[in-house]
């Protein structure tokens, strides 16, 4: 069932729209209510629309298609999501290790907090064609690799390429959140802690890259 206490911040918002600019707003907040409730499949333009509280035609002065819609959702989802990691890694202080750990920690908050735009963000690659999606999306996960770089030269590895230790950790992070936000970890007693799984696992996936990039750096 869709939250009914987004309801009023939706209608509102497209109620302004047509002479305020706020109708792109409110449909991209209902696209954000549905996702959450359905998956990124799980809605129509015209779904948005009745949530919206506008006509069926009315999404067409903003959006083509339902992908379009999706696509801005998306773009915003990675907007916010990289100021959080950007917040989140605050300059590598006080050391880039601890400060990676907090990026760890945001990446989780913002699946489980925000997990309709989470689903619009990760749901389908096919969508980041569209360039300025592209760019939104590049620039966060740029954040983990250049993380990932800062680490490997904290602990010492000369010329450190944190590429696929960024691609390493953004994979490990999608699949704890991905389980997370489906109730796969529900019991942190029994070993389903997140941020504890998510930490360890990275901790591991640092060790592999150290040993790996010293052994070519020695060559």
């Amino acid at each position: 069932m869709i939250r009914r206490a987004h309801f009023p911040l939706i209608r509102a918002l497209a109620r302004r729209g047509y002479h305020h600019g706020n109708l792109k707003d409110a449909l991209v907040e209902a696209a954000r209510t549905l996702i959450a409730e359905r998956g990124a499949s799980g809605f129509t333009l015209a779904e948005a629309a009745k949530l919206a509280g506008v006509t069926p035609a009315a999404p067409y002065r903003h959006f083509n298609d339902r992908n379009a819609l999706l696509c801005e959702l998306a773009r915003r989802g990675f907007d916010a999501f990289g100021a959080r990691l950007g917040e989140a890694w605050s300059a590598g202080r006080p050391d880039p290790v601890a400060a990676l750990w907090r990026m760890g920690e945001a990446y989780l908050d913002f699946a489980r907090q925000e997990p309709g735009v989470y689903a619009a963000m990760f749901g389908d690659a096919r969508l980041l064609c569209e360039a300025p999606l592209i760019a939104s999306s590049a620039a966060a996960l740029d954040a983990l690799r250049n993380a990932a770089s800062s680490v490997l030269a904290y602990r010492g590895v000369a010329e450190p390429d944190g590429r696929r230790l960024g691609a390493q950790i953004w994979a490990a992070s999608h699949g704890v959140a991905s389980l997370a936000n489906s109730g796969h970890f529900v019991d942190a007693s029994q070993g389903g802690d997140p941020k504890a799984i998510l930490s360890d696992s990275v901790a591991a996936l640092i060790e592999k890259a150290v040993r790996d990039q010293a052994r070519v750096n020695v060559r």
